[in-house]
Parts: structure tokens; sequence; C-alpha cells
């Protein structure tokens, strides 16, 4: 039978679509692709005349939250998800984006490299490309100083062992040495050899404590970010690539110390107040410095970063900037009361840490606990198989006795310690705190309640205690009257629990990534900060609770509710406080801590963030710095973004 033409038309259009397709298909089982990465290629293709859409695009975000009423932690949650919404919508999503947010932000074209670490990001579903700002700050003040005594520096400062700092040394884009090694410096290799091959030459130097080490005093530190402002310029073009045989590198043939070795001037503080140091980095009219703004009232300084009812914190990163704080919290914390391994320097030295407070000057690294493999501190998904509403109403925390140095007339002023002893149903037996509790005649709204008595609360709703004791001086056997040791808790008997909450040790706490990771909710307390605080949203991704507790049960309350409703009370009986439960809320940021978790706090994005970190740093100690970098227009990726001509007129 004879085929029409349309027919054959048609046939035709058929078989032509078929073979297309099984060859895109074979090319995508090629590169070893899923099907969801299929979908997700094949979403990307432009097509001229529609806006580009973003690599991350097809992520659901969930609607704003709408409180249920007036209390303070509902409004707070509301307000983070608008702070939340406006980080999201501001990310780049091409390579012209960033190079040109690049330079309007920090005033500098971007470091050589710049295009190679942008495809690896990409490679690796970076959330946002843009958020480094964290790096940014760590190295601005090192524009102030001479390259070459940067690369003296860290070509040496591992040399004294009881300095507590390691060496580590890249040549020929392998790591070549290792000097004062350690468990952290071998775990930071294995994060290096990641990205070496993108790396010029450079010596790092690792330290090696649990606590940081450089305070530099304010008048120095506006000094040289001052003079970091003046050496900002965008030249028209750049040399794309790092300097080659630069002097001041450590020699790693003979290792003998340089003619001339620059001191970083390091000095004992075992077991002094840490604020003696740390205040020198705080402004002249901060109360860390100024005694009559110390004497203060201390409900109008808790104002500037805690609400008045049932003081909840509302400003995160000020509730631990020591400036404001430190006079509070001086003698309640173990670093700042009596710190057990603090060697700082009040000279700005290039020296990496996993983390710091808000007056040190140390650059900031991905915690090496984050990135090895321990079962301590690893999430595991099959550990916690419990949906919110089959977890215990209930928080718990276990933990040594660490944060610093212990004697018996000092303990009771150590943080753990501290949290240990008001979340116990026996030691707050006959004391009162201060809740909230719901407005008898203003359904909603609510008041400070100031005698509230946690000890049956405690009973029915916290698990917390010590493992074990360390740290003591001479030894812990004061301990033996005053804890009942509690056996340890592996994340799979923490997770059955809705709070899981996270306090400093000697420093930060290596917890944190998997807590946040799990189904439950995580509650945090720290004076420290780390590499990824500027991507945690309090009140949206976590619960953020003061150093000093005192805001432990106006949360739990708020959580799990407690009281009788006051249209249910029995008329003329006094009542204790009453707030209804909020269980949908904490489910709601116990989800959202954990899908967050998996977009912005992977191994991947600590592989990002590192090779940033070191093409940043690579930079500074080049003695070519300002002559070098991406001078490019961005333009070279708009394939690989999937750029068309259409699309960038649209924007």
């Amino acid at each position: 039978m004879k085929i029409s033409k349309p027919r054959k038309r048609v046939l035709f259009l058929i078989v032509a679509f078929l073979t297309v397709f099984a060859l895109v298909a074979n090319f995508f089982v090629f590169l070893g692709l899923t099907g969801a990465d299929i979908r997700s290629q094949f979403s990307r293709l432009p097509l001229p005349g529609l806006p580009l859409k973003p690599w991350h695009s097809d992520e659901k975000v969930e609607g704003p939250y709408e409180p249920r009423d007036a209390h303070p932690i509902s409004q707070l949650m509301a307000e983070a998800d608008r702070v939340w919404a406006t980080y999201e919508n501001s990310r780049s999503t091409t390579f012209r984006q960033t190079v040109g947010k690049y330079r309007r932000k920090y005033g500098r074209h971007p470091p050589p490299g710049f295009d190679k670490w942008y495809q690896f990001a990409r490679a690796k579903r970076v959330h946002n490309i843009d958020d480094f700002d964290q790096i940014m700050d760590d190295l601005r003040p090192f524009w102030a100083v001479d390259p070459k005594v940067l690369r003296n520096l860290a070509a040496n400062m591992w040399r004294n062992d009881k300095d507590g700092v390691a060496g580590i040394h890249i040549r020929d884009h392998k790591v070549a040495k290792e000097n004062n090694k350690s468990w952290r410096s071998e775990t930071l290799i294995t994060l290096i050899n990641k990205i070496v091959k993108y790396l010029p030459d450079m010596d790092i130097a690792m330290n090696r404590l649990d606590q940081p080490r450089v305070v530099v005093p304010w008048e120095d530190m506006q000094a040289h970010l001052q003079k970091e402002l003046e050496t900002r310029m965008i030249p028209p073009m750049t040399n794309p690539d790092f300097t080659t045989g630069l002097d001041n590198l450590l020699n790693l043939t003979s290792e003998e110390e340089p003619t001339h070795k620059e001191d970083p001037e390091w000095f004992p503080a075992h077991g002094k107040q840490y604020m003696d140091t740390a205040k020198l980095a705080c402004p002249p009219e901060s109360r860390a410095r100024n005694s009559e703004l110390a004497k203060a009232e201390v409900e109008d300084v808790e104002a500037r970063y805690k609400t008045r009812l049932g003081g909840i914190i509302t400003n995160f990163n000020l509730s631990s900037d020591l400036c404001t704080v430190g006079p509070e919290i001086q003698d309640q914390h173990g670093l700042l009361y009596s710190g057990s391994t603090v060697i700082p320097t009040k000279r700005l030295v290039p020296i990496f840490s996993e983390c710091k407070v808000n007056v040190n000057s140390d650059i900031l690294f991905p915690a090496n606990m984050y990135w090895k493999h321990d079962e301590r501190y690893d999430y595991d998904q099959k550990h916690d198989n419990l949906d919110w509403e089959h977890k215990e109403d209930s928080i718990i925390w276990r933990g040594v006795t660490s944060g610093g140095t212990q004697t018996v007339d000092n303990w009771q002023r150590m943080h753990r310690q501290r949290l240990v002893k008001i979340l116990n149903a026996t030691e707050m037996a006959d004391q009162a705190v201060r809740i909230l509790t719901e407005q008898p005649e203003k359904q909603g709204e609510f008041e400070n309640f100031r005698q509230f008595h946690p000890s049956d609360f405690a009973a029915n709703h916290t698990d917390v205690g010590f493992t074990g004791t360390m740290s003591c001086v001479p030894d812990c056997k004061f301990y033996d009257n005053v804890y009942t040791i509690k056996p340890t808790a592996p994340f799979p008997e923490q997770f059955k629990h809705k709070f899981l909450v996270d306090v400093d040790g000697h420093s930060f706490s290596g917890r944190w990534h998997a807590f946040l990771e799990s189904k439950s909710l995580g509650i945090k307390s720290t004076i420290f900060r780390e590499w990824h605080d500027s991507r945690l949203f309090a009140w949206r991704h976590f619960v953020p609770m003061d150093n000093r507790y005192d805001d432990v049960y106006s949360i739990l309350t708020y959580f799990l509710g407690v009281g009788t409703p006051p249209n249910q009370q029995v008329a003329g009986r006094q009542e204790d406080a009453y707030v209804m439960e909020h269980q949908a809320e904490g489910k709601r940021l116990a989800n959202q801590g954990r899908e967050w978790a998996k977009k912005v706090l992977r191994r991947d994005d600590i592989e990002i963030y590192m090779f940033r970190l070191l093409l940043e740093y690579g930079r500074i100690m080049d003695d070519n710095r300002d002559r070098i970098g991406y001078s490019g227009d961005g333009g070279e990726l708009d394939k690989y973004d999937g750029v068309t001509h259409t699309d960038e007129l649209a924007h």
C-alpha cells in the first residue's frame, strides 16, 4: 500500500525524534548521570526568549511561617523567615553575576583560579555561590602586612613544639611536607588533597590547640582595616596566575632556620581570665573596656540582643559578642574564667583555627571533626528513624567536664556544670526561674512569670548528665559527691529525644552538624564562631540560647507547653503559668534545619569553602597580590551557565 506524503512526514518526524532521544539518553548514560540528573540537565537547556532558569530553581521552599500568637518565639520565627527569604533571593546564578557582585562588594578582582573554583563549586551543587564573607572578613587585615612577612611567619611558626602550631607545606600542587603533625593537621591534609592541584606553593600554619590564638588590639586592627581599604583597586588587566618562585617559603631540603625569623610573639595565659586579653580587641567605648558602661543595668544591655519578655535571644551574634556580654559571662564560661590551653598573641599572624571568639583574628577553616569520619560525630540516618511525633518530649545532653581548668573552688563557674545544674530536677527543687505565661484577659498575649518552679517540669522533660570527669587540678575527686556519672548516650539514643542541646567544651562542639542533620531540634549556646555561621539562621534552622541558660525554660515551655488554659482553671485556685504547646513549630524548625544542613553543610560544601579560602589566602601571600587575579567579565562561562544573548539582555 502506498503511504501518503503527510503520513511519510509524520513517520519521519517520529523516527527522527526517537533517534535524537536515544543519542541524548546514551550520552547522559555515558556520563554516569541518574534519571534525576537527566531531568535536571534537560531543565537547564536554554530557550531563546525565556529568562535563564537558575541551577537551584527546582528547590522546594516551604511557605513563610504565620504566627499563631504573640509569643516572642513565634514572632522571631516569622522574622527569621523574612530574613532568610531575602538571603535566598539575592543569590547569583551565573559566573557573570558572581564576578560582578565580588567586585562591588570587595573592591577587587577575584583571585587567580576563580573560574576553576566557580566550576568546581557549581559541579558540587553549591547552594549560595556568594556566601563566603567569613573568608573575606578573616583575610581583610592581612592586606596591611607585607607578604614577605606573612610567608616568613607561615613557614616557621611550627618550629617550637610548645607553641602548638603545625606546618603544612604545598609545593608543585602536592602536600610536600608536614611539620609538628597532629591528628588535626593529618585530617586537614586529606581535605587539602582534594583541591591541591589548583593551588600555588604555600605554607600553612595550623593551630593544634583547642582554643583560638590571635587577639589584635582594637587600635591596631582599625589601622590594618583602613590600609586594606586604601589598597583596593580594580585595574583593567591583571595577571591570571599566581607568582612562582617566591622567597621566604620554607626550605624543604634543609629546614634550617632562616637568617631572620619573624617572632609570632606567643605568650602563655593558661588558667587566667581571658577577658583581660580579649578586651584589648574591643572598641574603647565598649562595655568590656569602659568601666562606667560595664556598670549599666543588665536588663538595658540585654535589650540589645534579648526580648524583655522571657529573655529570648533576638540577635545570636551579639549574644556572644564579648565586647558586649563579656562582663556578664566572664565568670560563667570555662574559656573566659580558666582556659586550659590558651597561648595567644597580640600580633596579627596568619594561623588557621577551627573556631574563634568574636575578638580573635585567626583564619577560620572547617573543623576537622566535621570532615573526619568518626561515629561519635557523624550523622547516620539509620540511627534516626523516629519522626517528630514519636520522639520523647524531652531535652538531652551528655558530655564530660571539659571547658576549662577546674578546681574544688571554681568548678561551679564552668558552663557545662551550670547546664547540668539548671536542667536537673533535684538541683532546681527550691529554685524559681522566669518563663512566659499567657495573660488571663488576653488570649495569645504574654507576660513575664518570675516564680516558675521548674523541678517537676525538669523531672518529666530533661535528661542531662556527665559521662566522665577531666581537666581538674590536682584531680577530679571533688566531683565524687557531686555528680552521679551517667552512661554515654550515642547518637541513636539521643535522637529519640525532640530537643538536642549543644554547648561548648574546651572550644566549639563537633556534634553540631549531626544535630542539625537529625530529625530533632537543635538548641545552641556558644561563644565561638565557625566557618558556617553566616549560612545558619537562628529561629529558622535552630534555636539560639543565652550563654547563661536563663532562657532555657522559656524555650522548653514554648514548645512543650505548661499549665492549664485560663478558661479551664478552677475559680479561686491559684494557678501556675500557662503556655500552650507549639509542637508544630518545633517540628517545622527541626525539618527546616535538617533540610538546610543537607544543602549547605555537606562534605562537598567543606571542599568548596576550603578551595576558595586557599585561593584567597594564596593571593594575600603573593608579592604581586595587587596585580594578579581574574579580570574578565565572566562571559567565557556563559555556555557553561546556559546563558543566551537574550538572557543577558533580560538581566
